[in-house]
């Protein structure tokens, strides 16, 4: 068995970090050393996680529909988010800026994990590009889990995330954590204290994926600097922080 270290710094770091009005970005975060270019040739100023744009490419090349959807907004940086912030309060007024703009610190653009999507049209807004639920974006969207991605603001969950419903806004947080939360109904706010439920010392989620069986469980750090995780040699794991009191561990067993 391998014993993996977890400590409170891997609370605010990983796919499935939540960031939302009431969970801003923790000030020792940082995500600059993963970002990359979604498209180097077109669109070199739009950044991503570079686990994020991989899986985007793929689907993009499976649907080959990187025509006619194109990246509108990825990652951000603090100073850029408050300054959309503060030009949308002067343009758009407060009702509308708080309905369709994170609050600096509390975007999840400023994490590299989101991105806006729309369709290739001659004008695109900018703040809500148009992402219809028809054809290719349709398509785009009903794949979007088997890559990691959700749809984050999903209509009708206004109430638990906060920010009103964004068709476009799409959201990295890893397989197979997608594909549950897509087929469950759940927003990452729902998923986060889901998978609690699953703690170390208890009874863990498994799940049939792609690369074998998936054991997710959750280590709560909170109340402790660090704790401790044992996997079995032969399986491939990942850590990944929800930026509020935990860390989740994913574990996948090799098929026998």
């Amino acid at each position: 068995m391998k014993t993996i270290l977890c400590t409170k710094k891997d609370i605010y770091q990983g796919d499935l970090i939540l960031v939302n009005r009431h969970h801003p970005i923790h000030p020792h975060a940082s995500f600059e050393k993963e970002l990359v270019p979604v498209d180097g040739e077109r669109q070199p100023g739009i950044l991503l996680n570079i686990r994020a744009r991989a899986q985007l490419v793929r689907l993009f090349d499976a649907l080959r529909c990187d025509q006619q959807i194109v990246a509108v907004s990825g990652y951000r940086t603090l100073q850029e988010q408050q300054s959309i912030f503060e030009n949308s309060l002067r343009e758009n007024g407060t009702a509308f800026t708080h309905q369709y703009v994170a609050l600096p610190n509390c975007s999840e653009h400023q994490t590299g994990l989101a991105i806006d999507l729309g369709e290739n049209k001659p004008e695109i807004d900018f703040i809500r590009p148009d992402f219809p639920y028809s054809g290719i974006c349709q398509a785009f969207r009903e794949r979007a889990a088997a890559y990691g991605f959700i749809e984050r603001y999903p209509e009708g969950k206004e109430a638990i995330t906060g920010i009103s419903w964004e068709p476009w806004h799409f959201r990295y947080v890893g397989y197979p954590h997608a594909v549950i939360m897509h087929e469950r109904g759940l927003t990452l706010e729902e998923y986060t204290e889901y998978v609690k439920e699953f703690p170390q010392s208890g009874p863990h989620l498994f799940v049939e994926t792609q690369k074998g069986m998936a054991e997710i469980s959750f280590v709560h750090l909170a109340d402790c600097p660090s704790a401790t995780v044992r996997i079995p040699e032969a399986s491939s794991w990942e850590l990944s922080g929800n930026n509020v009191d935990g860390v989740v561990v994913t574990v996948w067993h090799p098929t026998p």
